[in-house]
């Protein structure tokens, strides 16, 4: 961000304060995250400034899905003060503890527990046709196309021939046709431990998570963000674990009538399935964030979204040609990069 773009915000910051009576004493940055948002932590007051490049980001929308999510009693920042047009938005603080910094195998239960509970309670809402677009296939599309341009074609230096791109064609077709087969629903998209805040009272009692980063939040499948929260990119579990949380969710969903009645194989293949094409997606997204962006830490990440993908690809039947490709051609090339080693998901 540029110095000139930090006066003018912090500028126009101490003017909504000083509208609402309050004193702005200074700030500090935090560190960045995978998109083009710049914030900054208020001293004494429970605010964040934001900087959101209006070429890149919708504050308008942001704005207007914080405000129908607050109305549902979801745990979202209030908009205090916005300027569109410049980018400059001045929101409430949700905290400072992030879910990743608690997972341990003593907290995981709990933590998860409040998470799947907010999830449900965001499924249920019912926004106006206007506020969210659909997650529809053309979108999941263009997502799994970010995995052979970037992570096949600019990070491992690989060209695919005609047949290769023809099998990519048809497992993407495969995948977009089960997302559509899902009960459709609100979808954060970005729901895992680095957007969920650990909210709690004086007593240490866990209140509901708080969100953030849900500007990209759409009408999509329902398996979508219970994948972004078991399967998260940043932290495994062991798959029995992932199963038992999965069907736990699964059986208060149904009730709600979110879902209906299901075997459980049947309800697991649609939440592996929409956790392949988000990984898919993913694998792009960290590839170009480390060659467009410089944000090369997401590498790091890349053998945990790799066993996720892998995990899925072996054991469904229709996804065999492109599990035996992925091993035969990708994976002497992705062997010899930098940021990969073996990492195995535990039973």
């Amino acid at each position: 961000m540029q110095p000139s773009l930090v006066d003018e915000l912090s500028t126009w910051t101490a003017l909504q304060l000083s509208m609402r009576g309050e004193v702005f004493s200074g700030w500090r940055a935090l560190s960045g995250d995978a998109g083009f948002r710049c914030y900054f932590r208020l001293e004494k007051l429970p605010y964040l400034a934001v900087y959101a490049p209006p070429a890149t980001e919708n504050s308008l929308l942001f704005s207007n899905i914080a405000r129908f999510l607050r109305q549902q009693g979801l745990a979202v920042p209030e908009i205090i003060g916005a300027d569109f047009a410049k980018g400059f938005l001045l929101i409430s603080d949700l905290g400072t503890e992030l879910y990743a910094a608690h997972l341990t195998d003593d907290h995981v239960d709990g933590l998860y527990g409040e998470a799947i509970n907010t999830l449900l309670q965001l499924q249920i809402t019912q926004p106006t046709a206007d506020l969210l677009a659909a997650y529809d296939a053309a979108t999941l599309r263009r997502e799994m196309e970010l995995f052979p341009q970037w992570f096949i074609g600019e990070l491992l230096q690989y060209p695919l021939n005609a047949d290769e791109h023809q099998l990519l064609a048809q497992t993407f077709s495969y995948l977009e046709q089960s997302a559509a087969k899902q009960p459709q629903v609100v979808v954060h998209r970005d729901f895992h431990s680095r957007n969920l805040i650990l909210r709690q009272t004086q007593q240490a009692r866990l209140l509901p998570p708080g969100l953030i980063d849900f500007q990209d939040a759409l009408i999509g499948p329902a398996a979508y963000d219970l994948v972004s929260l078991l399967k998260d990119c940043y932290v495994d579990w062991p798959r029995s674990q992932v199963r038992s949380w999965a069907l736990a969710y699964y059986q208060q969903a149904q009730q709600q009538g979110i879902w209906p009645r299901l075997r459980e194989g049947e309800f697991i293949q649609s939440f592996d399935l929409i956790g392949l094409q988000r990984h898919l997606k993913v694998l792009g997204i960290f590839a170009r964030l480390s060659l467009r962006d410089n944000k090369h830490g997401f590498l790091n990440d890349l053998p945990r979204v790799l066993a996720y993908t892998l995990d899925v690809l072996r054991q469904y039947p229709a996804l065999a040609g492109v599990h035996q490709w992925f091993y035969q051609r990708l994976m002497p090339r992705i062997e010899q990069q930098a940021w990969y080693y073996p990492l195995k998901l535990s039973q």
